[in-house]
């Protein structure tokens, strides 16, 4: 009896020892990007055009995984990884060739993981850089997560994802911006938040300066995404104010049209991560405004949770869209209806020009 007791505390003790390793290896590899220099490569057009008509299309592409039968684990599914690399390979290269059919002049493309045990390791950024290898591009790093033991059957692993960018014109210099995030022990669920500035030079001297984002989703109460967007909506206000264009898009992870569910229907769970953009709050930026993606005749959102193959009655929203401008003439803005074929997101498209 003494010998079985010993033993079942030597057991415990290891367990111990291990889970508060873990502990420790998971603080200790805890840290922030910070701001950087990137390094556009490629090359595009020289400059951008006044007079010029262009199209941009910002598309979540979900680390390639989450085709129309997946359900995460941090939206209440069960996946933590890509169905398998063969899935994962197949998936990304319909995503490439989609991308390239749109034949932007600019594309926004968020979580493109770079070398992550989810993804199998696969550097994604390869399949766009092959489809849009005529253009100028650059990539900024916003998550670099230490190893996650969680779901133990089948634990998510490390993970090194971000916001890759590309310009059929020069990006004549870009940098990374880092975003406040939560913290005490909400840091660990969140990316390493931040957004790219791309600068491109126009025909009329100024700069078109634009902007790709992912705000916060994992969240106490969605407040910090809301300080993310402030630092991002002054920085586009003095941009504006030197008399650069700007254009941010990308992933809001806010409700963007207030109540989606008043043009998608009410759905069959009760969802609080996606949080509308409090009422007057972009009032104090009175040179930039919302550009929501909606068709009120036939709307099509932008975005599904996760917590299952994808269903009628699943909660589905719009969260993706842009911010321009006064000196950006916006001629449409609208979702790429794709019915989640190769992400929980639908793209966005935005048709604008320079100049007033």
């Amino acid at each position: 009896m003494k010998r079985a007791l010993k033993a079942i505390g030597v057991i415990l003790l290891i367990v111990i020892l291990l889970a508060a390793s873990y502990l420790a290896y998971v603080f200790i590899s805890y840290h922030r990007i910070g701001d950087t220099v990137l390094t556009p490569e490629g090359k595009g057009k020289l400059d951008a055009a006044s007079d010029g008509e262009y199209t941009i299309v910002s598309y979540n592409v979900g680390f390639g995984a989450y085709e129309p039968d997946y359900g995460f684990f941090m939206d209440g599914g069960t996946e933590s990884w890509a169905w398998s690399e063969e899935r994962l390979d197949k998936n990304l290269k319909n995503i490439a060739s989609f991308l390239k059919k749109q034949k932007a002049d600019l594309y926004l493309i968020q979580e493109v993981d770079t070398d992550s045990t989810r993804t199998y390791h696969v550097d994604e950024r390869e399949y766009f850089t092959q489809e849009l290898g005529n253009m100028s591009y650059t990539f900024a790093q916003n998550y670099d997560s230490p190893f996650l033991m969680y779901p133990i059957t089948k634990p998510h692993g490390a993970s090194e994802s971000g916001l890759l960018t590309f310009s059929s014109f020069d990006i004549a210099s870009a940098e990374r911006r880092e975003l406040p995030i939560e913290t005490g022990l909400m840091k660990f669920l969140d990316l390493d938040r931040c957004y790219s500035k791309n600068r491109i030079k126009t025909e009329d001297g100024k700069e078109f300066v634009l902007y790709n984002f992912h705000l916060s989703a994992y969240t106490s109460d969605g407040k910090i995404a809301n300080e993310q967007l402030k630092l991002m909506l002054s920085d586009m206000t003095e941009e504006y104010s030197r008399g650069n264009y700007c254009i941010a898009g990308g992933d809001f992870n806010k409700d963007i049209l207030g109540d989606s569910s008043v043009y998608f229907g009410k759905s069959d769970k009760e969802y609080t991560w996606a949080q509308p953009i409090p009422d007057g709050f972009l009032e104090a930026y009175p040179y930039i405004s919302l550009k929501a993606p909606l068709d009120e005749k036939s709307p099509v959102p932008t975005c599904r949770n996760a917590d299952g193959p994808y269903h009628e009655g699943q909660y589905v929203l719009t969260i993706d869209g842009f911010l321009v401008s006064e000196n950006v003439t916006v001629k449409s803005v609208e979702v790429i209806d794709t019915e989640f074929a190769y992400s929980d997101h639908n793209p966005v498209k935005l048709v604008f020009s320079l100049g007033k």
